[in-house]
């Protein structure tokens, strides 16, 4: 046991002096390099050549104003604003009027809205088409469209019902089949043909007084400045 312990402290004092002695070497190495280092004075390196800044011009601030022209939030990069204004709406074609007349109860006009359309009784703030009758005289009907007010004398819608009736007429020639040229009636008296819209037509010939009530239809003379129109119109 005795021998051990001894041996044990001869191993424990040998690694202690290496110890010591590696130390030492650090340390002696470590005086080196901060000789080298620290002991020798820099060589002093020359500075590089130096020239002189540009000048700065002064700011001005008209210099930049396309700079502020153009918009970076701006598609076009532009501060002119661009208003796109809609082209204005058409105006649909004129209603055609075919009659006034006025059974005691206000004037009532015969209109339809287009060529295919059959004529109606229109009174005033009723609608034809588009259009609104706003005001009718026998002399000047005011229609209203959009917004708008349009006054026409009778003769010029009834020109155009004309012109219209007679531009369609060839192509209602052409669709109806071949009939019979229509043979006039003489001493006959009473509605004739069917018109659209419970209207029937004056047969030539016929001298019915106005006023004459037959089969629920009332014949009604309107006197315009083109000559008289002869209508028997249902009874209200």
């Amino acid at each position: 046991m005795r021998n051990r312990l001894l041996a044990l402290d001869i191993v424990l004092a040998a690694i202690v002096v290496v110890l010591a002695f590696q130390v030492r070497e650090k340390w002696q190495d470590a005086r080196k390099r901060e000789w080298v280092v620290l002991g020798h004075a820099l060589r002093q390196v020359p500075p590089p050549p130096y020239s002189a800044l540009p000048s700065v011009r002064p700011l001005i601030a008209a210099a930049y104003g396309e700079v502020a022209q153009r918009n970076l939030f701006s598609a076009d990069r532009s501060s002119t604003v661009v208003v796109e204004v809609a082209p204005p709406k058409p105006m649909p074609a004129l209603p055609s009027l075919y009659g006034i007349m006025n059974l005691g109860d206000g004037p009532v006009a015969i209109m339809a809205a287009s060529s295919g359309d059959r004529n109606r009784e229109i009174r005033t703030g009723e609608k034809i088409g588009d259009f609104t009758l706003v005001a009718l005289s026998s002399d000047q009907i005011v229609l209203e469209w959009d917004g708008k007010r349009i006054s026409k004398k009778p003769s010029e819608l009834l020109a155009r019902a004309a012109a219209v009736a007679e531009a369609a007429q060839p192509e209602r020639q052409a669709a109806r089949p071949s009939q019979p040229p229509a043979v006039e009636r003489k001493g006959e008296f009473g509605p004739g043909r069917d018109v659209g819209g419970g209207y029937r037509a004056c047969d030539a010939g016929d001298t019915t007084p106005a006023g004459t009530i037959r089969d629920g239809v009332k014949k009604v003379i309107t006197y315009m400045p083109t000559g008289a129109s002869c209508q028997w119109v249902p009874v209200r």
